[in-house]
C-alpha cells in the first residue's frame, strides 16, 4: 500500500522543501518523480493578476485523496504526495506539488501525470482568474479533457 501525503490549504507551499522531504522519506524506492505547477501570468485576453481557487474543506480534500487512491490502485508506486493551494494567489506562486515514488521510473512518471490530469479536471476546486479588464471562472479546456480521456483508454 502506498503512503499518501495529502494537503489542501491557503498557506503558501514550498516545492523545494516538499521535494527534499519527499526524497528523504522515499528516495530509496528506486525512482521518484515530481511536478510543481505555478499560477500562470497570462491568459488569452491579457495578463493574469490574481487567481482565486475556491474550495470546500472536507469535500475538496476527499476529492484529492480519491485521486491519490486511484493512482495507487493503477500504478506500482510506494508513496504519493499532493499539496494543493487554495485561496488567492498571484502569478508565479506555486499552486500544486505532486510526487510519486516507486521501484520503476515509468510508473512514477505515469502516476504524477495521471494525478495532475485528474486534479486539473476533476478535483473539487472552483477557479477564477482576474486581470486588467477581465474576471472569469475557468473551466477545464478541451486539451484538459483530452488529457484526462487518455487515461480512460489505458
Amino acid at each position: 500500500m502506498a503512503a499518501h501525503d495529502i494537503w489542501v490549504g491557503e498557506a503558501p507551499i514550498d516545492p523545494a522543501a516538499l521535494h527534499a522531504a519527499f526524497l528523504a522519506a522515499h528516495g530509496g524506492a528506486g525512482a521518484a518523480a515530481a511536478f510543481t505547477g505555478t499560477v500562470r501570468d497570462a491568459a488569452a485576453d491579457g495578463a493574469v493578476e490574481r487567481l482565486w481557487l475556491d474550495w470546500y474543506p472536507g469535500m475538496t480534500e476527499a476529492s484529492v485523496a480519491a485521486i491519490a487512491q486511484a493512482a495507487q490502485a493503477r500504478f506500482a508506486v510506494t508513496a504519493l504526495t499532493i499539496h494543493h493551494r487554495a485561496g488567492v494567489m498571484t502569478a508565479g506562486e506555486p499552486i500544486v506539488f505532486v510526487a510519486a515514488a516507486g521501484a520503476h521510473r515509468r510508473a512514477t512518471f505515469a502516476a504524477v501525470d495521471y494525478m495532475m490530469d485528474r486534479l486539473k479536471s476533476e478535483a473539487a476546486f472552483w477557479k477564477r482568474e482576474t486581470g486588467a479588464g477581465f474576471e472569469r471562472w475557468v473551466e477545464p479546456t478541451p486539451q484538459d479533457r483530452r488529457d484526462l480521456e487518455r487515461w480512460r483508454d489505458a
